[in-house]
């Protein structure tokens, strides 16, 4: 097995059995605020494959985001009953969410793609890879200047994740 494989079987594993570190991890990310700047990222392997590379100019963010339906505030003026719903469904998926959460925060980055990396009670984490528009090292790259170029991917639904929730994946 290659060392990539091994990483990954590792994070599997431990979110399956949730080790002690990984529930350090929980405890830590819980009391942060929902969307931070990382250094590197937590599960490597899925980066690469989703497009990281440690270079100048790409960003990792760690984006906490509320799981489940989406509670709705009752109403106190008259309304038809069949409107009076508690809970409704989003029409987003709840990484396409993190993915626009991000955007909002790192105003000169787009984001690139996103993965799940743990989830605690009705909290779910992603880190989200973003890269700087303003970047020289990005505007030289040939692959990431055409993702640098594309404004407000992610309110678009133009990620991985956005076009997989328009029906657009393979």
């Amino acid at each position: 097995m290659g060392m990539y494989k091994h990483v990954k079987s590792n994070i599997v594993s431990g979110f399956k059995t949730r080790s002690e570190t990984y529930r350090g991890r929980l405890i830590k990310w819980h009391s942060e605020p929902p969307v931070v700047k990382i250094e590197r990222p937590t599960n490597v392997a899925r980066a690469r494959e989703l497009g990281y590379r440690a270079k100048q100019g790409v960003v990792m963010v760690r984006v906490r985001v509320q799981g489940g339906t989406k509670h709705r505030i009752a109403a106190d003026g008259g309304r038809k009953p069949s409107k009076s719903g508690k809970y409704y469904t989003r029409h987003k998926s709840v990484k396409q969410i993190a993915e626009e959460k991000a955007s909002r925060k790192f105003l000169n980055c787009e984001a690139l793609n996103s993965y799940f990396i743990g989830s605690a009670g009705s909290e779910n984490y992603y880190e989200v890879i973003m890269i700087d528009r303003n970047s020289p090292s990005i505007k030289s790259d040939a692959s990431y200047s055409v993702v640098a170029k594309q404004k407000g991917r992610a309110f678009r639904a133009v990620t991985r994740e956005g076009r997989r929730t328009r029906g657009l994946a393979q």
